[in-house]
């Protein structure tokens, strides 16, 4: 199983008593997304599930990947633990690939989780991409980081 992990692009920053998932993406941000989305649509198969936090900050990531569906998946939220991103991607048994847009510092709490095994504060870059595969029958390991990206290095 392949499992990617993408943080929301440049948002706005939240109004005093504001609503958090209505915070919508920067001018930056459409870039940032535009640019990881190309990245990934020229890397992710058809069969990539892409899960989706409810927030419209991570929408609009999402739909920078053009004709590709979704589906928002209310328990990968802002609030979201480590262990409810992983449950919600399916990792490490589902069938395909699974592609997931959403927040800090779940994002970088489940990176750490699947390979150290704990969670841990890593930072993941706004925009940024973590890939990891997981290879059951694999000799060496089961679990590989196959590629970090961020749209500053494209």
């Amino acid at each position: 199983m392949d499992l990617i992990l993408w943080r929301h692009a440049d948002a706005e920053d939240a109004a005093p008593g504001g609503d958090d998932l209505a915070r919508a993406l920067t001018g930056k941000g459409e870039r940032q997304a535009a640019r990881m989305a190309e990245w990934l649509n020229r890397r992710l198969t058809h069969s990539t599930r892409v899960l989706v936090s409810p927030a419209r900050r991570c929408q609009q990531t999402a739909r920078a990947l053009g004709g590709r569906r979704f589906k928002t998946v209310n328990a990968i939220g802002p609030q979201a633990t480590a262990g409810e991103l992983l449950i919600a991607a399916g990792w490490p048994d589902a069938n395909e690939p699974v592609l997931l847009v959403g927040h800090q510092p779940s994002l970088g709490l489940a990176a750490a989780l699947i390979l150290t095994g704990f969670e841990q504060p890593w930072a993941v870059k706004k925009a940024a991409v973590w890939w990891f595969r997981h290879r059951p029958r694999a000799e060496e390991g089961r679990i590989a980081l196959h590629a970090v990206q961020s749209p500053d290095a494209l």
